[in-house]
This record gives structure tokens, C-alpha cells and sequence, in this order.
């Protein structure tokens, strides 16, 4: 981490909505708080947010994926919590594995 910006590089949660095959805009419509694509680009890029923010994006994540499953796939989801999506967060865990990824589109 650069302590002058802040800047932690490139965050699992960009991973996450690669492998998920969703887009910034769609975390965006999907949030009922007020989510704008400048704090998706942040959180993705690396930039330090806060745990409120890490908080509402996380949130975001699971009601969107939630969207994309079948009835029978809501069961099996595992809601992510803020700390599997930012290194940064206390109490992130590098060696941490999806339980998700049977349920990620192909």
C-alpha cells in the first residue's frame, strides 16, 4: 500500500463482478442507498473507503447476484461479507475461497 494515496491496487470485489459478469451500472441500479458509479470505480480500483461504503457495496453485491440465480441457486448462495472483498479490510483473509463458485455463470 502507497500511504501518501491511499491506493491499495486492484480489490478481490473486482474479481468477484468479473467472474459474476456484472457491471458497475448494474450495482448501481440494483442498490436502494444512494450507490454511485464513482464509488463502484473507487472500491474496485483499490482506493481505501470506508467501512460504511465497503459496507454498502457489499450489500450491492449479493442483492445483484441474487437477481441472476434460480430459485433452487438462492438457497445455495453464500452472502459475501465486506471482508472477502477488500484486502485491505480487518479481518481479510488472502487464503479465503468462494463458496460461490459452482454457482457463477460458466
Amino acid at each position: 500500500m502507497d500511504e501518501l494515496t491511499r491506493d491499495h491496487g486492484p480489490q478481490p470485489l473486482d474479481g468477484l463482478l468479473v467472474r459474476w459478469n456484472i457491471t458497475n451500472h448494474e450495482l448501481v441500479e440494483v442498490s436502494a442507498e444512494q450507490l454511485n458509479h464513482k464509488q463502484v470505480q473507487k472500491a474496485r480500483k483499490g482506493r481505501q473507503l470506508t467501512l460504511h461504503l465497503m459496507q454498502k457495496l457489499m450489500r450491492a453485491l449479493n442483492e445483484t447476484v441474487l437477481i441472476k440465480l434460480s430459485k433452487e441457486q438462492k438457497i445455495e448462495f453464500v452472502p459475501y461479507l465486506h471482508k472477502q472483498l477488500f484486502s485491505y479490510a480487518k479481518a481479510h483473509d488472502a487464503a479465503w475461497v468462494d463458496p460461490n463458485a459452482e454457482l457463477m455463470p460458466k
